[in-house]
Formats: C-alpha cells, structure tokens, sequence
C-alpha cells in the first residue's frame, strides 16, 4: 500500500502486479521438432520439451510427465511469445506428458487437444526413445500405382485370353488401353508392368514424386494381386518371360485344370529369377533419381494358387516345387494353414479363408513357426540387396492372426527384421479406425490415414463417403465435425507417425476423389461408368489437393488422379492412366501445388494450427519458429470477408503475407499478391469455391 496526501486528505492506493486475463490462443506446444529435441530421441538421451505463451502472460508453467512435476525456465522471447523450456532425463522407456499454467487465480491445462480445465491423460502428448521413422518420408511426395492399369511397357508379357482359369473363368486379355473396367474386373488384364513403370519414371519424376508405392507385384493370378502365388518372385507378367512354352486353355475351362503355358510362365525359374532381375533393375533406375520406392506386402492371407496350398494343382508335378497342403496331407506347409477335415485329402479339404473366400486362405502363423521365419525371410529379403526396396505397405495388418495378442506379437518381430536388414526402410500399414496400440514405437512406423485424412476431407468437401456409399448434408461444410474429427484421430498417432503418414485422396478401394466432387451415390454396378463422370467439380478437386499438399504429412496421389481419372469404388477406381489424354492442366495444378509442399519448411515438418472456421470455411495456418504459411478454403458459392488473427501462428503486425496460390471454379493463379496485416489482423476476402496460399513474405 502507498500513502499519498492531497489536500490534506490521505489517499490509499492499493498497487497489485495483476496479470492480464491469460490468452489461450497464445498457449501451444506439439510434438515436432520445433517443441521437442531431439524429437526421436535414443533411449539414453534427455530431451528438451518445450513450451509456448504470450509474452508475459503467465506466472508459472509446469511441466507433467510420468509421475513427475517440474517447473520450466522461460528460455526466450520474442515480440509475441514466451517460451519455456524444461528437461526429461533420459533412461525412460516411454514418456507421456502435458502442462500445467498458472496465471494469477487462473489455472489451465494443455495437451494434445489444446488448453483444457482438467487434464485427461488419454490426450497426453507421448514421445518413445528409441522410435525412429525414415528422415526421407517426411513430407515425401508418395505416388501409388496399380501396375497392371499404368502403363503396358512390354507387350511380350501381357496375359492372354485363356491362359488360365479364375474363379471359373478365363483370363482376358483387354486390347483396348481406353476399355473401361468391367463389374467383374478381376481376371481382366491390360497389360500394365514393370517396364511400364520405368519407361514413365521421367514423367514422375518431373511431377515431383519422392516415393513410388507399388500394389501388389508378386505372383499371382488376380490383376489386384492381393492373393499372392510365391511371395519370393515377381510375376513374370510384370516382368520378363524369357521361356515362353505351353499352351493356352480352351474356351470354358475348369478351375482346378490350369494351361501349360500359364503353369510354364510361373513356375519356370527362368522367367522368375529374370523378373527380380528386372526389378532389382528398376529400384536401381529409382534410386539412381534420388527417390524410392515401397512395396505391398500381403501377409494375413495368400491365394489359393499360392505354391504352399496349391488348390488348383499348378506346382503338383512341378521340379523344385513340394507339395502344397491342399494336394497332400504330407505337405510340409500343412500346418502353414487352418484345416477343418483332416482326413479329406487330397483334393477336397476345407480351410479357413479370409472373411470366408476360399480363394484367400488365411495364414496360420500361431500354429507354424516354420511360417513365421519364411515370411520374417520375405520382409528381409526384398529391403536388402540386390533389390533394396525402401519399405513396406501391410496390406490388412490389423486381421493378421488369430487373436490381438499375437498380431502385435507378429508385427513386433516383423519391424526387427526389416529394420535389421535396412535401417531406413518405412513400415507402413493399411488400417480403419484407432492405430494407437500399433503405433507405440515398437510395431509400425505410421498408416494410411484413413480417419485423420481421408474421411474427414471427403466429408467437409463433399459430403460423401469415400466409397461414394453415402451422401450427408449435415457433414458437408461442417468444420465442427471436420476439426473435431481431424484433432481426435492425430491425436492416436505419435508426432513421427503424423509426418510420414500416408495422406491419400483416391486409392484402389475407394472411388476416386474427383468423382466424389459429383456428390453422387452409385457404384459401378448401379449407376455405370459415365455416371462417375458426370456433375464432377474440378474446383473442388484442386481445394482438396491444396489441404492435401499443406496439411502434416506424406501426401500421396493415386496414379491418374493427377491427370483427372474419375471413377467408383472397386473396381471402376481401376482404370488406366489415359496417356495421350490427360487433362494436362490438372497436371500442371498438381505440379505446381508440390512445388509449393516443397519449397516451405513449414509444409513438410511445420506445426499446425486452426485460425478460424465456419460453414464451410476452414482456415489454417502451418508454421516454424521463422517461417509461416497460411491456408484459406472457402466452399460457399459466394465471397466471404475473412478477419484473420494470426499472432498465434508468429505473424507480426504490419508483415506482409504472399499469396502463392489461388485456386477457384474458373481454375488456378500463381500470380502473387500481397495483403498486410494491419492491427494484428488478416483482413482478406476469401473468393467463392476457393482456396489459397498464403507466406509471410
């Protein structure tokens, strides 16, 4: 208290060093490199955790961790922010924290769901000594190709009408490239292959692709390849066939009797050993153009033509080949596989199959360990030389087993071996829904990003589901739901997992996004091929491309999305890429838009905030310590003025932001213009059915 006389009169003056009201807005810490170091720390290393708030704004910062309290040390200061800092010793095996903050009378919490009034520790931010992910697949351009539908780079391999007997029917061999897919697609064949890819690693390589993702390439009948025939060869249809005797199959053939010439193209070691050699030659070209390249493995299940089952007879009375399990009950890969009639043998046995097709008979690995060291041999085998593939995509790994316990079991000594046999190989895995028990450092190293990615885009832009299944006006637009869905879903993934995970608009089981634009239901047996086509949006298509190449992660472009392939669900997802007519200006949009992932530190390991959101408005900003980018989607179909705070992101008053991007109905624009901030706000009007890119110049 001061006394102070005036007049005579004594005058109280009571002084308090009050805070101001603390600024949430301010409050922000995440996993990346830029709040903890190391951010993939060995498991004897300490690491520095670090955390944000307006400049002198707060009392106090706690940080929470395990079962211990520390106060933090105010590091540094900027014009805008305070920022503290606080160390967790190495030794731990894994480490979960979050933060406490005083501000006068005001206590508040923040975890990776941001500030909150009582902490819930299921949203504490995780670090896992000794997880590593591969330093080239951050922010890595992926390219997924379906290799029969990309390019036919060898016409001496193509599969032939008849040369073997499917589900009951013959193979086809499709003449024309432009031949839309057929409901029943599976036996059909374009002719796509290896060299195919090879002849076009100019065109990916100027689009800006990092990563090439191989479907399946391994022997097999079906053109997916998703019920594999001999996991240690490529098919020599996607590679080379140097001896090419036999003869095809009649019209109308049985399944279980199989060509001369099939059996002679798939099983002679001539033709097998020459199609690694030629992919042995193409990872080569691959990395000689500093890129990689990932394959599909296919794990859980195999096909009932695999060597092992043998159901169609095709290696019974083949040199160098035992007997399959389903030919002899003496077959040494019996126990590879689940029967149910033991005493049936030969030849009309029943077994376990995948969701019930007996065409995908499931491994049965807790009942063979013979099988679990052969596949331990396959994930070395092709990630070591002479083939040196970068990776893997599991296919279905969280159905792989029998039970949760041994799956986690069976991924656990799956990332050993890879990792032993190439250090920098990703693993990478197909899976809905929650990740987190997967992704604890120890099993796989990130997922196709289904729930943090896929969905909740498709919805907010659209307003379909990602197989074109369903329409929902309530989601479309909705970013209430779209945040709360992205900030729960990344909330389950470690930060290294956020940045390689695989960021995907289309893939091979889901229609393609820009058919999805269309907001119609149908799939191809309902609504036919040219509904796909029909009422598509462009616009929309470049809104999603534009989220796709400036949210966290590895953005990853189905092949011909890029060049406008629309299509339903499986099988229509499937076409050919239309070489000689692409939409080459869609091409040169997704040129541009990688350029610009590129280009910006901030859209490859950057943070990642919320500015301001509506119906159907959505506002981010992506940031460094120095570096920021801003992205406006407006997807009203009218002009919408936008007051933007963008302290939060580090802007400060009069910087000068730069647009490098707008894309509306008409089409794109790099010509730059330039908006000031003035009075700490962004005030910008956001064009119809737009979206742009803003950097602090």
């Amino acid at each position: 208290m001061v006394e102070k006389k005036t007049n005579g009169q004594k005058i109280h003056d009571y002084v308090y060093n009050v805070k101001p009201i603390l600024n949430k807005g301010g409050l922000f810490a995440d996993g990346s490199k830029y709040y903890v170091s190391p951010q993939e720390p060995d498991v004897d290393q300490d690491v520095n955790v670090r955390f944000r708030t307006t400049a002198d704004n707060v009392d106090e910062v706690f940080l929470i961790y395990n079962e211990e309290k520390i106060q933090m040390t105010k590091e540094s200061s900027n014009r805008i922010f305070d920022f503290y800092t606080a160390t967790i010793p190495g030794g731990l095996p894994f480490i979960r924290y979050h933060f406490e903050i005083h501000s006068g009378r005001v206590t508040c919490f923040y975890d990776k769901l941001g500030p909150t009034k009582q902490n819930d520790r299921e949203y504490d931010f995780e670090i896992c000594p000794g997880f590593k992910v591969p330093e080239w697949a951050k922010g890595a351009v992926f390219y997924q190709i379906f290799v029969d539908r990309f390019c036919n780079g060898d016409t001496s391999n193509d599969v032939l009408d008849n040369e073997y007997a499917y589900i009951g029917t013959g193979s086809v061999q499709v003449k024309d490239w432009n031949q839309r897919p057929s409901t029943m697609d599976v036996g059909r064949f374009y002719g796509g292959d290896l060299q195919g890819v090879k002849d076009k690693l100019d065109y990916l390589q100027d689009l800006g692709v990092d990563v090439i993702y191989l479907n399946p390439i391994f022997v097999s009948p079906s053109n997916h390849k998703y019920d594999i025939q001999d996991y240690d060869y490529v098919d020599p249809h996607y590679g080379r066939i140097v001896d090419d005797e036999g003869d095809c199959l009649p019209g109308g053939c049985l399944e279980n009797k199989q060509s001369s010439r099939y059996i002679n193209r798939v099983t002679n070691k001539k033709n097998l050993e020459a199609s690694n050699q030629l992919f042995a030659e193409l990872v080569e070209e691959i990395h000689k153009r500093g890129m990689k390249v990932i394959l599909d493995g296919v794990f859980n299940h195999c096909g009932s033509f695999n060597k092992w089952m043998d159901r169609e007879c095709i290696y019974e009375n083949q040199e160098g080949y035992e007997k399959g399990a389903f030919v002899s009950k003496d077959s040494p890969y019996n126990t590879f596989f689940k029967f149910y009639n033991d005493n049936a043998w030969p030849y009309n046995t029943t077994y376990d199959g995948w969701w019930g097709h007996d065409t995908l008979p499931k491994l049965n690995y807790e009942d063979s360990p013979k099988l679990v060291e052969y596949i331990m041999k396959i994930a070395r085998k092709w990630v070591s030389p002479p083939y040196n593939a970068d990776g893997w995509r599991l296919d279905v790994a969280a159905d792989l087993g029998h039970s949760p316990e041994y799956n986690h079991q069976f991924w656990r000594e799956f990332r050993r071996n890879v990792k032993e046999a190439n250090p920098n190989a990703i693993i990478l895995a197909e899976h809905y829904g929650d990740p987190k028990s997967w992704l604890k450092g120890d099993q796989w190293d990130t997922v196709m990003n289904y729930d943090a990615f896929m969905e909740p885009i498709t919805w907010f832009l659209c307003g379909v589901e990602k197989h074109s299944d369903e329409f929902r006006g309530d989601l479309l637009g909705n970013y209430d739901a779209f945040k709360g869905a992205m900030n729960y879903h990344m909330s389950r993934f470690l930060r290294p997992s956020i940045d390689v995970s695989m960021n995907e608009l289309s893939n091979h089981d889901h229609s393609r996004f820009l058919t999805r634009t269309n907001r119609k239901v149908g799939r191809l047996h309902t609504m036919g091929a040219d509904a796909a086509d029909q009422g598509v949006d462009k616009g929309i298509f470049r809104q999603a491309v534009v989220f796709q190449m400036t949210w966290p992660g590895a953005p990853t472009i189905y092949y011909g999305d890029e060049a406008g392939v629309c299509g339903w669900t499986d099988p229509d997802n499937r076409r050919t890429y239309p070489w000689g007519h692409e939409d080459k200006e869609l091409i040169q949009f997704h040129k541009d838009m990688i350029r610009i992932h590129k280009s910006y530190e901030a859209l490859k390991s950057g943070s990642v905030l919320y500015l301001h959101g509506g119906h159907k408005i959505l506002c981010y900003g992506r940031f460094t310590d120095n570096k920021q980018v801003v992205v406006i989607m407006n997807t009203n179909y009218e002009d919408v003025d936008l007051k933007l705070h963008i302290r939060q992101i580090g802007v400060y008053n009069h910087s000068i932001l730069r647009r490098v991007m707008l894309t509306n109905e008409e089409g794109y624009t790099l010509e730059p213009q330039d908006f000031m901030v003035e009075h700490n706000v962004l005030t910008i009007k956001a064009q119809k059915m737009s979206a742009m890119v803003l950097v602090r110049a």
